[in-house]
This record gives structure tokens, C-alpha cells and sequence, in this order.
């Protein structure tokens, strides 16, 4: 009786052999709408009541004498049958007409019930609490409405007290069976269709991590979903995410570096000048790519006689750095200064310090030179477990390497971590590091002359 095509349940039952001339087919078949095999069931129970009643009513019409009227009616019936407009889960039960109603037998009337209250739908909990949650991050909504999104478009919107184990499941498969590139670019194909892709042309598919913080976003909004009492459970947590090898991220060689120096830039959205500029502050810094651009020109002050990068809130962006530890000052690189990075105050149209950089449609400053960055290295022949933030590995290795008298929670207080260990001494320490000795901390990350020579702004 039920059948699936894609991702969504149908309705099909044979026309008993008899009937089949009188209503012009063999089977009937009607899409349920849906891709939750228990709201298909009860679906498909109301549609078995429909033609049970549908076939008797043909039976009965051809006994009769005026059988050709009668049996037009019922084939209009039939047809009606695919554009049936079903409840969201069976509130209707016993036999249901399909043609015009029977007499019904005089009953006596009981009280009238109370309205169920409507079930609320995914998109509704998404609106809800978080895009309209006050207290919820920027990042936060947009990073939540994408693993929504993804879910939406492979099966539909649905209630929340009918998603399970089975339908997390399935989306967790559906994740790691998607191209590493989605939503790099535009595409009119389903996500069925991006997978078959993936798996014919061998593209690569998603992270491990990558699906985890998807799952992780519904997991949340599930918490906040059944500590209401509108769930029972919370089916996003358990999953494992492990799915292959995993690359791990390291420092640059100096021969990768000057690889990087030597490559030419075919990027258009970007201006070369800024990749350039942007990737000289990364590695003489160990500042995060979102961080480098989204700083603002009043971000660049002067601190005890120390020109710093304020890295820090902005509320009327929603940006916020990654951690709380990620709110800090960076002392400013000799090398940086050397190359000009003080001028940009005076020279930079608009509010930001880096020019050359757009606002991406999710609100991301900065991403279209990450995919252009991701595109240069697979180009020039760089592995795998470089990216660029590999630079911030690069300067954290290089300072816990130094042979500088620099303590571990001088480098973590630079890079924005969280300290390796959170007593009260370290606490307190932490909050009361000077700007002078971060200033000594950042200048021992150095490189070879040629690394990034020539780089002036």
C-alpha cells in the first residue's frame, strides 16, 4: 500500500478486476506528501477507507439501471482522489465517502470537544526560538537556519513531535553523502541529485565536522523543544561523525611559503593587493581569518605607546569573536608596521580596515576570499592539511618553540584560547597580562626574508 519515490511516500492499491473497465484503470496511485513513514501511514489509512467506499459505490452502481451517470460521478471521484487535500495526521476515522454523503443513522450528539492545538512545524521552531530569540546570536540563527534549511529541502516541513531517530538518521547519511562545495555556488538540483553527483564524479563530501555542527545546531533547538514539553526526546545526540580518514591541520613549511609567495593570484572578486595584505596579517599575528576582516579602522588604536588590533564585539553587525577569550588586543607586528598596515586608517574608504572585501549574503565579511584562498591551494599543488589557518598554527608553534622567555599564557592570551588550565592564579593573571609583554610575545613569530618579501602596502 505505500511506496517510495525520492523522499516521499505514496498511496497504491490495485482496483479489484471487476471494476477496472467501469472506472478506465488498473491501480491507483496518489503521493502522500510526506517523508515520515508514520504520518504516511495514517495518511494512507484514510485513502484505504476513501476507495474501500469508492469500490462499493461502484459495485452498487453497476446493478443499477441509470449505471452509466452514476459511474461518471464516481470516476470524477477517483480523480479527485490526487489532489485530495489530507490532514496532517489521521483525525478522521471509520468509512469516509468519496462521492456525495450517505445518510448518516440519527445519533445522539455529544459535547463538543475543544480544538487540538495545531502541531508546531520545524519552520515555525526555528522562527520561534531562535531567528526571533532577542537573546540568540547572529551566528547562531544563521548557522541554525542553514541545518534547517538542508533538512527542509531533503524532506519537507513536518511537526516536531514526529521527528525521530529514523528521519535524524537519514539526514545525517543524506549530510555525508553531500559535496564538500554546497552552497559554494549556485545549483538548481535537489539534494538527492548533489549526492548522485558527488558519488559519480567523485567529488569530495562533507566533513565529519562539518556534519556535526549541523547536527549539533537542531540538537540545540531540540533542547529548548523538550525542556517546553513539545518533544519527547531529543534524536540529534548520540551520532557518530567519523567518516574516513580525518585531515588534520598543520604549520607551513618554509617551502610551502614560498610557494604561496610565487603563485599568481586569479581570483576576481578579490584584489590580489588584499589577499596579500590579509594573509601578511595572519602570519606575523596567528589571527583568525573572520577576525583580520572584520576589523574596523577605530580598531587600530594605541595602547601604553603599543599600536594594537582590538579584536572585539561589533553589535551593529552581530559579529562577535569565536570565544570569549577571542575578545583581546594583538599587539601590532614590527613587520606589519614596516609594510604599512598604520596607513590604511587614512587611506581605506569606508568603515573597515581591509578594503577590497564584500559582505556575503549570510552576513560573512571575508568569505569569498576563503573559497578563492582554497582555490589557489588545490591549484599550486598544496596538501590537504593546509588551509589557511594554518597560519595561526604556524605562529602558535613558532612562539612555544621561541627561545624567548615568553610563558604559555602570554601566547594563549595573544592567540584568544581559552588557558590550559583555569585555576583562580591563572584567572586572575590572565586579566592583568600587559600589553608590553604580549608585544614581546608576538615579535618572536618571524619567517625567512623571502617568505613574504616584497609585501608593502
Amino acid at each position: 500500500m505505500l511506496r517510495v519515490r525520492g523522499t516521499t511516500y505514496h498511496f497504491r492499491r490495485i482496483v479489484p478486476p471487476p471494476l477496472r473497465t467501469a472506472l478506465n484503470r488498473r491501480e491507483i496511485w496518489v503521493s502522500l506528501k510526506t517523508g515520515y513513514q508514520n504520518e504516511a501511514r495514517k495518511r494512507a489509512s484514510l485513502l484505504h477507507a476513501r476507495t474501500t467506499e469508492l469500490f462499493s459505490q461502484v459495485h452498487l452502481a453497476l446493478l443499477e439501471s441509470d449505471a452509466l451517470s452514476r459511474l461518471e460521478g464516481l470516476r470524477v471521484s477517483l480523480r479527485d482522489l490526487q489532489s485530495v487535500n489530507l490532514p496532517s495526521s489521521a483525525q478522521e476515522t471509520g468509512t469516509v465517502p468519496v462521492s456525495a454523503p450517505m445518510p448518516k443513522p440519527l445519533t445522539v450528539k455529544k459535547p463538543a470537544k475543544a480544538p487540538k492545538t495545531a502541531s508546531l512545524m520545524l519552520s515555525g521552531a526555528l522562527k520561534r526560538f531562535v531567528l526571533d530569540n532577542p537573546h540568540t546570536s547572529a551566528d547562531t540563527q544563521k548557522a541554525t537556519q542553514r541545518a534547517v534549511e538542508l533538512f527542509l529541502k531533503a524532506f519537507g516541513d513536518a511537526p516536531v513531535s514526529i521527528v525521530g531517530g529514523e528521519k535524524a538518521g537519514a539526514f545525517r547519511d543524506l549530510l555525508f553523502s553531500l559535496p564538500a562545495s554546497l552552497g559554494k555556488r549556485k545549483s538548481g538540483l535537489s539534494l538527492e541529485e548533489e549526492a548522485q553527483r558527488a558519488r559519480e564524479e567523485g567529488f569530495p563530501t562533507l566533513s565529519g565536522k562539518s556534519v556535526k555542527n549541523h547536527m549539533m545546531r537542531l540538537s540545540a533547538l531540540w533542547n529548548q523543544l523538550h525542556q517546553r514539553e513539545l518533544v519527547t526526546r531529543n534524536p540529534w545526540t548520540g551520532w557518530n561523525f567519523e567518516n574516513g580518514q580525518k585531515t588534520i591541520r598543520r604549520s607551513w613549511t618554509t617551502k610551502e611559503l614560498a610557494l604561496l609567495a610565487s603563485a599568481s593570484w586569479h581570483s576576481t572578486s578579490v584584489p590580489e593587493e588584499t589577499f596579500r595584505l590579509v594573509t601578511l596579517i595572519a602570519a606575523y599575528s596567528g589571527m583568525r581569518l573572520g577576525e583580520i576582516c572584520t576589523l574596523r579602522k577605530e580598531d587600530v588604536q594605541t595602547v601604553d605607546g603599543i599600536p594594537c588590533f582590538l579584536i572585539r564585539p561589533h553589535s551593529e553587525t552581530g559579529w562577535a569573536p569565536k570565544t570569549e577569550a577571542g575578545t583581546r588586543m594583538v599587539p601590532i607586528h614590527s613587520k606589519l608596521i614596516e609594510a604599512g598596515i598604520l596607513t590604511l586608517k587614512d587611506t581605506t574608504d569606508g568603515p573597515y580596515l581591509i578594503p577590497g572585501l564584500k559582505t556575503s549574503k549570510q552576513g560573512v565579511r571575508g568569505a569569498a576570499l576563503g573559497r578563492a584562498f582554497s582555490l589557489l591551494k588545490t591549484r599550486i599543488g598544496l596538501p590537504a592539511e593546509i588551509t589557511f589557518h594554518s597560519f595561526r598554527h604556524t605562529a602558535s608553534t613558532q612562539l612555544r618553540n621561541a627561545d624567548a622567555n615568553i610563558r604559555e599564557v602570554w601566547i594563549d592570551r595573544l592567540l584568544g584560547h581559552e588557558a590550559t588550565h583555569k585555576s583562580q592564579g591563572t584567572t586572575t593573571y590572565l586579566t592583568g597580562i600587559s600589553i608590553a609583554n604580549l608585544q614581546q610575545t608576538v615579535e618572536a613569530i618571524s619567517y625567512t626574508e623571502t617568505a613574504f618579501a616584497n609585501m608593502m602596502i
